[in-house]
C-alpha cells in the first residue's frame, strides 16, 4: 500500500489550496478514504472521510462548508478541496485508509499547509 500527498504550500488567510492522495497497492474503490492533520503541539485530527461506494462524506466541525473531499476511482486519487482557509488549518496534512476494522491505519507522508500573510 502506497498513499502519496500533493498540493501543499503556503497560502493567504482566505485563499485556496487543493490537496491530491494518489494510491496504489490496493483496489481503491473498495475502501473508504479519509484526510487527517496534524498541527504543532497537536494531536492528529480526522478532517474528512469518503466511502468507497456512493461516496458519502463526513466532516470535522471546523472544516465543514469550507472543505470538501472527493474522489476519483478511475485515477486512485482522492481530493481535499480546502477553501477559506484559515491560520488555524495551518498543519501537516495526512491522507489515510484503513481495509477493515480490525486492519491497520495506512498513512501518506503527509503535505505541509501553511496559512499565513
Amino acid at each position: 500500500v502506497q498513499l502519496v500527498e500533493s498540493g501543499g504550500g503556503l497560502v493567504q488567510p482566505g485563499g485556496s489550496l487543493r490537496l491530491s492522495c494518489a494510491a496504489s497497492g490496493f483496489t481503491f474503490s473498495r475502501y473508504a478514504m479519509s484526510w487527517y492533520r496534524q498541527a504543532p503541539g497537536k494531536e492528529r485530527e480526522l478532517v474528512a472521510r469518503i466511502t468507497s461506494v456512493g461516496g458519502s462524506t463526513n466532516y470535522a466541525g471546523a472544516v465543514k462548508g469550507r472543505f470538501t473531499i472527493s474522489r476519483d476511482n478511475a485515477k486512485n486519487t482522492v481530493y481535499l478541496q480546502m477553501n477559506r482557509l484559515k491560520p488555524e488549518d495551518t498543519a501537516v496534512y495526512y491522507c489515510n485508509t484503513r481495509m477493515g476494522v480490525l486492519a491497520p491505519d495506512y498513512w501518506g507522508q503527509g503535505t505541509q499547509v501553511t496559512v499565513s500573510s
